[in-house]
């Protein structure tokens, strides 16, 4: 188990995040310790982003900062732009205009700083890898260019794959994992990396409920010992449960803030308009109000 560092959290660290089998509600009791509310040097900053593909606007002037140590939350309705947002900041697709920044410099000073797990459908579950040489490549830099892996960097590689529970599907083609799996093992790459800020396309989007409840364990446990993190979530249900930070987008920014004065539903209607119903809307504001009663 990875220890927690003191005085970050205001509860005690359950006993082992990383090795035990979650549930939905472990996760749902599971505090989250407070966010560090100041822009200068912030995770990931981003100024005055617009991004067009091919001469039609995805995102215009979007201007938001990322919380030191907060769980922070991209949402909106389909094309609204969220992974777009991510794709850009970290020089994927091409920007139109603005900057983005992470600790305060610019993302090749600090890639070493920031891991990324891309979605499921953009990966090419055919090419010829095994779960362990996909967690190998979170290591690229520590092994360095046109060099062997040593002893050391496989044993990393292998105690990744056993905090998410994959140690023994190492040898495994990656085609042939389940969805879940392959979510965790991008997840481990992650790991491995040893990041301070993890970025992640709609990491629970085509998982069971298990594996969802698994990656919320370990991504709380990764804020606990002082990590970031930013997840581009679908599942409106589950944002007061998960995120403590939330940044609403529709090809604009609708707003961002802590999710307890941000996840309301007037934001939610003028991020997704006609999308929600009222029952739905009135649904949202139910588990925001439970979950602030905790």
């Amino acid at each position: 188990m990875v220890e927690a560092n003191s005085g970050i959290g205001r509860r005690a660290q359950p006993k082992s995040l990383f090795e035990s089998s979650a549930s939905s509600e472990g996760a749902a009791d599971f505090e989250l310790p407070e966010v560090v509310n100041e822009e200068e040097g912030s995770p990931m900053s981003v100024s005055d982003l617009t991004v067009t593909y091919t001469d039609k606007p995805v995102l215009d002037s979007i201007d938001f900062y990322v919380p030191r140590r907060s769980m922070t939350a991209i949402i909106g309705p389909n094309g609204a732009g969220k992974s777009t947002l991510i794709k850009a900041a970290l020089n994927i697709v091409p920007k139109l205009s603005g900057t983005v920044t992470f600790f305060g410099r610019p993302y090749a000073e600090v890639r070493e700083r920031v891991a990324y797990v891309p979605q499921r459908a953009s990966v090419d579950w055919d090419f010829p890898a095994t779960a362990l040489d996909i967690v190998m490549m979170g290591l690229y830099r520590q092994i360095g260019p046109f060099k062997f892996p040593k002893r050391e960097h496989k044993d990393l590689a292998f105690d990744a794959l056993r905090k998410v529970g994959l140690r023994k599907f190492s040898g495994r083609q990656i085609g042939q994992l389940s969805g879940g799996q392959q979510q965790r093992v991008f997840l481990a790459r992650a790991l491995v990396q040893g990041a301070d800020l993890y970025i992640m396309d709609e990491p629970f989007a085509g998982v069971d409920a298990a594996t969802e409840a698994a990656i919320v364990e370990i991504l709380k446990t990764l804020n606990y010992e002082g990590k970031t993190v930013v997840c581009v979530h679908h599942d409106l249900s589950t944002v007061p449960q998960y995120f403590n930070h939330l940044l609403l987008i529709n090809g604009e920014k609708i707003a961002d803030g802590p999710v307890s004065t941000t996840f309301t539903p007037g934001n939610l209607q003028a991020t997704y308009g006609g999308r929600l119903g009222t029952a739905q809307l009135d649904e949202m504001s139910a588990i925001l109000a439970a979950s602030s009663s905790r």
